[in-house]
């Protein structure tokens, strides 16, 4: 399925002018699910035809110093993965909760009016991830070893059933009906970095003094990361909390006052 002879750099370029594009929304008070759909399906569906911008693997090649897989010289896809880190500290996790096709993907699975489950499980899913990023690194590094490879990334987005890493990958996007992101949470070895972005960003989505204490938007987080205190490190700017806000005004996208 995927279209070699388009440049992957294609999806780079979409995934810039999506960011500028998501924030505004966010700024100017404009962002909606239904926007946010839309972007939902086009990340994905690039996902399919270009396998771009798919960022943890971009991560990935990196580690391996794979330059033909990558099109670009090492220092610049290395530049390209600073920047986007760069973005999430000033903006928060908008490339996460848009734009990246494997996030999209899932995103759009947890539309499926399935049971929920793992909401509770943010703290240890970031353990986890760590570890995670660990072994990919030390395999990487160490081995030579494409672990994303191993559990069917491109595989799932190449349409290869036929392999084995397929199945592996499909389990986790059908697992997403019902647990929100597994592999962001779980997995990511590109959300680590971007997580800690996040846990300090400039602009995230703050409480104001409009806040009621209803709690609506603390059950409407699939992360259960809705809490005043909460960094929003794992905030994916879905959108829930601001769309079950019953108040206007008590939950801004903006830069602590």
């Amino acid at each position: 399925m995927v279209l070699e002879s388009v440049p992957k750099a294609l999806g780079i370029v979409y995934a810039v002018l999506a960011v500028v594009v998501l924030a505004y929304l966010w700024k100017t008070g404009r962002f909606s699910r239904r926007h946010a759909l839309g972007f939902l399906v086009v990340s994905a569906a690039l996902g399919f035809l270009l396998f771009s911008p798919v960022f943890p693997y971009l991560l990935q090649l990196v580690i391996l110093r794979r330059t033909m897989e990558l099109g670009v010289l090492l220092p610049a896809a290395v530049t390209g993965l600073a920047v986007f880190i760069a973005v999430t500290l000033l903006a928060g996790r908008i490339v996460c909760g848009q734009i990246c096709p494997v996030g999209a993907v899932q995103e759009l699975m947890y539309h499926l009016p399935v049971p929920r489950y793992g909401r509770d499980l943010t703290p240890q899913a970031g353990f986890v991830r760590a570890g995670v990023f660990v072994v990919i690194l030390a395999t990487g590094v160490g081995l030579s070893a494409n672990l994303l490879d191993s559990i069917g990334l491109k595989d799932f987005f190449s349409l290869s059933p036929a392999i084995p890493g397929f199945v592996v990958f499909l389990a986790i996007v059908l697992l997403s009906a019902a647990v929100y992101r597994p592999f962001c949470r779980f997995i990511c070895p590109y959300g680590l970095f971007l997580a800690l972005a996040a846990s300090r960003s400039r602009w995230k989505i703050r409480r104001t003094d409009a806040c009621i204490q209803c709690g609506k938007c603390e059950q409407a987080c699939p992360v259960n990361v809705a809490t005043a205190e909460n960094s929003k490190a794992e905030c994916y700017l879905c959108g829930r909390c601001t769309e079950a806000c019953p108040v206007d005004g008590a939950l801004v996208y903006g830069r602590e006052s």
